[in-house]
């Protein structure tokens, strides 16, 4: 049965064009929302095969729809000068990639489009309409879905009920009582959804409850008698026509191939140059893949990028599994000969202290993978091998650094081995942390990135496993099909790395950034994560029944404030005390109109009024009572009496680590109650607990960047770079600064590497407006250089969309052109703040591997726990103190060699709280 799939092109062209940044090529033309549409529109073609498709969008004048209503559509404001420039070129581009393109005159694009499902289930094919609009949800029954691509949602006719409580065929009904106020349709007054459901449900259609209207009461039944002469006209005008005149018929629209010359001309013109390069590397379009030959899917194209199946199914190639010793034997001869194996495990969990192994899966060439079944239950599953026996077949490969393997997240699959007392060695390569390095800003999981690089859809796991209460383990799941699963992984993985690689390795500062840090420091932390760390859930629990007694007196503090009791942790008491009852000020709104009583509004308000300040100190403690006093001892592994955190290298643009389950990156340190938090991280009877600190870093990076004379003669001469600074602006020795200039040196100091504004200045030092911009003009007149490199640091960024840190790092930044004001200057402040603290990152990675491959080499029993910040922290034999003392602050400071020296202070106690 051929499928049609129609797109809402006008639809997707506006969502395209508010949803992203704004891009422009180098001649200044915007180009967002063609890449938009076009990645939209690359991405539903492989999720959705079909035989006949349109893109359809609006043709400019009036249509039919104004003549009966001339105020129809009327409060649209006109069209931006950005987005009209970007129609005749996408429309050319849509062509170019194949798609049938339609706009007709006098009619809307969702006229057509309903026009071209009627004929279509005429010939009894099956439709998707791809659109944000719900009126187009009309249009469903059975055989025709709506497909939202933005938020993956997916509608039939029952999924259309369940979304807006009537059936497809009731839609325009409701939307004629609630109105279109997109469209300039009113709906009858005062009528929500909850109102048009309840008469629908009650008088089952329109012109029921119309010839009833008389029976309806209150205020609203009112509103409704007072419209019944426009409901008809509203329901005309929301109705989507299904037999307008069109200038083709549905079985004139089949799917073509793209237009290479055509698109290498658009792509050089707007620079799209990742599509370039595919063009270039001889890459199959998503349309022209689709009709490719299976001998074909499963080759391998020079680049190792494959192509896009003609099916959901169709790129998985020669997959198998290994259930008997020859299939093993062979496999294993296989992956020991080969220079780069991809390899994957399956597990019970996504827990990697406690997943244990299910199955594993290899790859040595593409399109020809292997599972490896070891523990699948059920009545239904095939006798596997032995799981004992396989490890200890497999441990020399596993362990051998003279066999490179690839994966994705290996740092995962390391842990795994681990519970079963292997080492794995020999990581030569990691899809993830290629994606991270060439792209830092896009989703890195191997879904997105298959679909991004290779067009390919591969199979989720709640395809295989479910979801929600019905999800199975991937034991439970049938061997052939958990086959289909893991095999594609490793095929897909090794097919990824041969795309990415190569564009690694064209560009040397980021192949080397790759190479000498992120892959080093996968091991690292993998080490550190099987470390852990210990804690005193005594002391946490102590900590929480004070936390506790501290958040119920600043809760009847708060009633009395009010003058009444109420719930703080609800937005809309809250809102009505602060802002009904008390009369503050709205500082902002919410999306449905609400004041908002969220952090930024509370500590703008904070400033004035005490019940506001009084809020977010009960939030703070409360969040540290429920995140870190209450939750750590429960995070205790009941196997090793520690605390392990998970750390993610490919979360943060920056470079910078994150840590997950607990997260220990967002621990205060400047409140007691903070202190006493990390004062439970302690260290085990005969050992300490050591912090080994960056001083100043970000500074120390900005003088190196900069080059400015002043900076880098204070650094040089290890000066008090704060008390320097409060010396050159107020201009007075520097013994005689006082305490209160060096705080405001210290705050212009560290405002400035923010990007922080006069009036963000003034806010924190409680100064005017004025005397603040006084001080930041006499800072840039004392450090020019420091001036020089804010301006030229913006000028490249605007140039090349990116800044780089000292070691190659792209920080990208999509709205440094951006036509709004807001947005450009938030990422002017981003721009010169990022290559300091991604520098910043770059920097304790490498100290990170130092200090590793130091204890590592000297035996020393020390070990690394935690990565926070621009801190190392230690578990350390007392007996060995003093040579980490030593030690450390040479290692860290030798990791680079800046123009400035690397200062590192380090301190030692019981606990993390004392050698901080």
């Amino acid at each position: 049965m051929p499928t049609l799939l129609l797109v809402d092109g006008s639809s997707y062209l506006y969502r395209a064009f508010h949803a992203l940044p704004d891009l422009r090529n180098s001649q200044g033309e915007p180009t967002g929302a063609i890449r938009g549409v076009l990645s939209m529109l690359r991405r539903l073609e492989s999720d959705y095969k079909a035989e006949f498709r349109a893109c359809v969008f609006d043709a400019k004048g009036k249509t039919f729809r104004d003549d009966w209503y001339p105020e129809y559509k009327a409060q649209r404001p006109p069209m931006p000068d950005d987005l009209r420039a970007q129609i005749a070129p996408l429309h050319e581009a849509v062509q170019a990639e194949g798609w049938p393109l339609l706009s007709v005159e006098g009619v809307e694009a969702d006229d057509v489009i309903g026009t071209l499902t009627r004929q279509a289930l005429e010939r009894g094919w099956e439709v998707v309409i791809s659109t944000g609009d719900k009126d187009l949800t009309q249009l469903v029954r059975p055989g025709v879905q709506w497909v939202n691509t933005m938020s993956e949602e997916v509608l039939d006719p029952a999924g259309v009920e369940a979304k807006f409580g009537v059936p497809p065929e009731r839609i325009v009904d409701y939307l004629a009582l609630v109105g279109d106020t997109v469209d300039n349709v009113p709906g009858v007054e005062k009528c929500g959804p909850k109102t048009a459901l309840k008469w629908l449900a009650e008088y089952g259609d329109l012109d029921t409850l119309i010839a009833n209207a008389d029976k309806v009461g209150g205020k609203v039944g009112e509103n409704l008698r007072r419209h019944l002469d426009f409901l008809p006209l509203g329901r005309r005008l929301v109705t989507v026509a299904t037999d307008v005149e069109l200038p083709v018929a549905v079985d004139e629209l089949p799917a073509r191939g793209d237009d290479k010359a055509a698109l290498r001309a658009l792509y050089e013109r707007f620079e799209f140059r990742s599509w370039l390069k595919d063009l270039d590397a001889g890459a199959a379009s998503v349309a022209e893949s689709k009709a490719a030959t299976d001998a074909r899917r499963f080759a391998p194209d020079e680049d190792g990028k494959g192509t896009e199946p003609a099916d959901p199914g169709a790129h998985r190639g020669n997959y198998a599994a290994i259930l008997d010793w020859p299939a093993f034997d062979a496999w294993l001869d296989r992956i020991t000969a080969s220079g780069l194996t991809a390899f994957d495990t399956e597990t019970t969990s996504l827990d990697p202290m406690a997943a244990q192994l299910v199955g594993m899966s290899f790859a040595v060439e593409t399109g020809e993978a292997a599972y490896l079944p070891l523990a699948h239950r059920g009545a239904e599953a095939p006798g596997q091998l032995p799981l004992a026996e396989v490890l200890d077949k497999l441990r020399p490969w596993l362990e051998s650094d003279a066999h490179a393997k690839l994966g994705q997240n290996l740092k995962y699959d390391a842990h795994v081995l681990a519970n079963h007392g292997i080492a794995l060695r020999g990581i030569a390569h990691d899809t993830l942390l290629e994606s991270y390095v060439l792209e830092s800003d896009r989703p890195h999981d191997m879904d997105s990135l298959a679909k991004r690089h290779l067009g390919l859809t591969t199979i989720p796991y709640t395809e295989v496993c479910g979801k929600g209460a019905k999800q199975i383990g991937f034991d439970e799941v049938a061997v052939e099909r958990a086959t289909e699963y893991a095999a594609e992984d490793a095929d897909v993985t090794l097919r990824l790395h041969r795309h990415l690689w190569p564009r690694l390795e064209a560009e040397p500062a980021l192949a080397a950034l790759y190479r000498d840090i992120e892959l080093p420091v996968l091991s690292v932390l993998q080490q550190m994560e099987r470390n852990g760390v210990l804690i005193d859930p005594f002391l946490l629990s102590q900590h929480s029944e004070e936390l506790g007694r501290r958040l119920h007196a600043l809760e009847l503090q708060a009633h009395e404030l009010a003058g009444q009791p109420f719930n703080l942790g609800s937005p809309k008491q809250l809102g009505e005390i602060l802002f009904g009852k008390l009369g503050l000020p709205v500082v902002k709104k919410t999306a449905t109109g609400q004041p908002s009583t969220d952090e930024e509004v509370l500590e703008k308000l904070a400033d004035d009024y005490p019940l506001p300040k009084l809020l977010l100190e009960h939030r703070s403690l409360a969040k540290l009572k429920s995140t870190y006093a209450d939750k750590l001892p429960r995070m205790v592994n009941p196997r090793t009496g520690r605390v392990h955190t998970s750390f993610s290298q490919a979360t943060a643009v920056t470079g910078r680590l994150s840590s997950s389950e607990p997260n220990l990156q967002n621990i205060p340190i400047r409140t007691p109650e903070g202190r006493r938090i990390r004062a439970a991280f302690i260290a085990p009877r005969g050992h300490l607990i050591v912090s080994a600190d960056y001083s100043q870093v970000e500074l120390r990076i900005m003088a190196h960047l900069s080059g400015d004379a002043r900076l880098l003669e204070a650094f040089a001469r290890g000066e008090d770079v704060h008390r320097a600074t409060a010396g050159e602006v107020f201009g007075v020795p520097p013994a005689e600064v006082s305490s209160e200039q060096r705080r405001y040196a210290k705050v212009i100091n560290f405002g400035l590497i923010y990007g922080m504004s006069a009036h963000g200045l003034a806010k924190n030092l409680g100064i005017e407006r004025a005397a603040a911009q006084g001080w930041i003009d006499r800072y840039f007149a004392r450090y020019p250089g420091v001036a020089d490199y804010m301006e030229r640091t913006r000028v490249e960024a605007r140039d090349k969309g990116y800044v780089e840190t000292v070691f190659g790092r792209r920080l990208y930044l999509p709205d440094i052109r951006a036509a709004q004001v807001g947005r450009r200057q938030a990422a002017e402040r981003a721009a010169i703040n990022a290559p300091m603290q991604g520098t910043a990152a770059d920097l304790i990675k490498k100290a990170m591997i130092a200090t590793r491959d130091w204890l590592a080499e000297t035996g020393l029993q020390s070990k690394l726990v935690l990565q926070v910040h621009d801190e190392l922290v230690l578990e350390a034999p007392e007996a060995e103190l003093e040579t980490i003392r030593a030690e450390l602050p040479r290692l860290m400071g030798g990791v680079a060699q800046l123009r400035v020296p690397l200062l590192v202070e380090v301190g030692a106690g019981d606990n993390w709280d004392e050698a901080h």
